[in-house]
């Protein structure tokens, strides 16, 4: 296993300093099964190598000028009474969405994302039921054909931000992002989501600080990769985790006709604080004034918003020894436009660095924040550039539109060359910690079949 970075991970990495300790990709682990499998394909039992922990609720939603909070659990009871201080009608209505999100879930999320789309026929086969459940109408319609207040409506739209997707724009195929939280509950890693990456790294052979120019194809496929610095490795099968993105480059070709849209990106603090934040839950989402023209400007106008809506992840609700004693590590994240937008990040990240603390101070009540840092980094589009080869910036691979779904994504295996193959969260099924997953046992599986190999 080649890793450009000087540890194992790439968008699933860790910071520590000075006693806090922060993920810096994913936080919330969904779907548990998927991992269960994943260990057991190497060997390994999950449950054996980390400790788990359920979070009830998942996480807070707060709206700015609001006092009402909305806290998504797993229960279907604790739901509907969350949902009956909005709406009692809307509380009467979650059965009947939950039963509609169910076989989108079963037949979509499930088992779409567990097989490949090899060909436009495979792909075409799956519409008819897809159109028949109504998974193809924009998500946030989708919700509202169930609810009718606003806020309970944005509650059960937004998860597809958590891979990228405009809630107003994704089809609602998506939607099974909300059932299956519902459905096997959200989850913490002792020691952060990046003890998952430790273990499964430690039965590998992994080799850190191994860039990876190029692929070397001949007449019958990939011959070998190339290293930066000239070194050659011959291989007869490469699996990509790069961004999918810039398969074209490694294999010193043109651009692709066809080519796909990166996904916004993110502008990321790590915040060590000398206080604890009782107003934050383990997860908690901080929605601000004009949420919709929010998501348009950083999605599609290119341009950083006039209002923030902020995901904060303060893990040391549930594990102490992730800040200082009586402190906080904060993870903040502001999403924002990627590189194609018209933003000189040299000279507006101070500003909106210190325009976001204020915000959550003064529309949200965190007072004292900007004082309590103590230790302080931060992550914004040039960095995922430049760092983890992200085109564009981009945060979460590629948009997860309805024209980039499925057979319209990256293949699992690269068409016209044989022997190489995608993983990662520009592939099918997509972003997120069981896409990626459920894509990785894709790629195997057409890996084992382009060998001849059963399992």
């Amino acid at each position: 296993m080649l890793e450009q970075r000087s540890a194992p991970g790439g968008r699933a990495a860790q910071l520590r300093d000075s006693g806090f300790t922060w993920d810096k990709g994913p936080s919330l682990i969904t779907m548990p099964w998927v991992l269960e499998d994943a260990f057991a394909a190497g060997g390994l039992d999950l449950h054996s190598e980390v400790t788990l922990h359920r979070l009830d609720p998942m996480y807070r939603i707060r709206w700015a000028g609001e006092e009402r909070t909305f806290d998504f659990g797993d229960s279907v009871d604790a739901l509907r009474e969350e949902i009956a201080r909005f709406d009692a009608r809307d509380a009467a209505a979650l059965d009947g969405f939950l039963a509609a999100l169910k076989p989108i879930y079963d037949e979509g999320l499930v088992g779409a994302g567990s097989r490949p789309f090899t060909d436009l026929q495979s792909f075409l086969a799956l519409v008819p039921s897809m159109a028949r459940l109504r998974a193809v109408l924009p998500l946030h319609r989708f919700v509202a054909r169930h609810f009718r207040n606003e806020r309970v409506r944005e509650a059960f739209s937004f998860h597809s931000l958590f891979i990228g997707g405009d809630p107003y724009r994704v089809p609602a195929i998506y939607a099974a992002l909300v059932y299956l939280q519902i459905q096997d509950g959200g989850w913490y890693t002792d020691g952060g989501v990046y003890s998952l990456v430790e273990a499964m790294a430690r039965p590998l052979d992994v080799r850190c600080d191994a860039r990876v120019e190029s692929v070397e194809t001949g007449a019958d496929g990939v011959r070998a990769v190339w290293l930066e610095g000239g070194e050659r490795i011959a291989a007869d099968v490469v699996v990509s985790n790069a961004d999918v993105l810039r398969t074209h480059e490694l294999l010193g070709r043109r651009a692709p006709v066809r080519r796909l849209r990166p996904t916004m990106s993110c502008f990321l603090l790590y915040l060590g604080c000398d206080r604890r934040f009782d107003e934050l839950l383990h997860h908690t989402l901080l929605v601000g004034h004009g949420y919709r023209d929010f998501i348009a400007d950083v999605t599609r106008r290119g341009r950083l918003a006039k209002t923030f809506s902020t995901y904060v992840h303060a893990p040391a609700r549930t594990e102490a020894a992730m800040a200082t004693p009586g402190g906080d590590s904060l993870a903040v994240l502001l999403p924002v436009p990627n590189l194609r937008g018209d933003v000189d990040w040299d000279r507006a990240a101070d500003g909106l660095r210190d325009a976001l603390v204020r915000d959550m101070e003064q529309t949200f009540g965190l007072t004292g924040l900007d004082a309590s840092v103590c230790v302080e980094h931060r992550m914004a589009p040039p960095d995922f550039a430049r760092d983890l080869g992200a085109v564009d910036g981009n945060a979460f691979a590629v948009e997860p539109t309805l024209h980039q779904s499925a057979y319209f994504r990256a293949p699992n295996r690269v068409a016209g060359v044989p022997g190489f193959y995608h993983v990662g969260g520009g592939t099918h099924p997509g972003a997120g910690i069981p896409g990626v997953l459920m894509g990785a046992a894709v790629t195997a599986g057409l890996i084992e079949a382009d060998a001849g190999v059963r399992v």
